[in-house]
């Protein structure tokens, strides 16, 4: 159902290196690039992610409600995914756990504009 999704950076260069080391670690490689943006993906039929400047030449911004979730294997690649967003500058936020059916973590990337992550993995019902 979704075809891709996409947030704002103010500083593309960074934002391609936040977001290439995070997605490269779900698998997904750069399908295109160009001078406003990049998106990843895991293969031509799935979901991408991209990371854009804004069309309008305005600052990208915070979404009001706006997240984004990236889907991960299991509980140990969520927590892999935190620590390395973490250790890329990203602010760690309160919501994670690990609960029957689903492992989580939010990250704040504050790097190159304001944008909510969450990584989560859904256990087999």
């Amino acid at each position: 159902m979704i075809g891709y999704t996409c947030v704002g950076t103010n500083d593309l260069e960074k934002a391609v290196v936040f977001y290439g080391e995070l997605l490269d670690m779900l698998g997904a490689k750069p399908f295109f690039k160009s001078d406003r943006g990049v998106g990843w993906g895991v293969s031509p039929d799935k979901p991408m992610f991209s990371v854009m400047v804004p069309y309008d030449g305005q600052r990208a911004t915070t979404g009001n409600g706006t997240m984004v979730a990236l889907a991960a294997s299991d509980h140990e690649q969520v927590q892999a995914l935190h620590a390395k967003a973490l250790s890329l500058g990203a602010s760690d936020e309160v919501l994670r756990g690990q609960g029957e059916a689903i492992s989580m973590a939010h990250i704040f990337e504050t790097q190159t504009a304001t944008n909510w992550l969450f990584f989560a993995c859904r256990a087999s019902l």
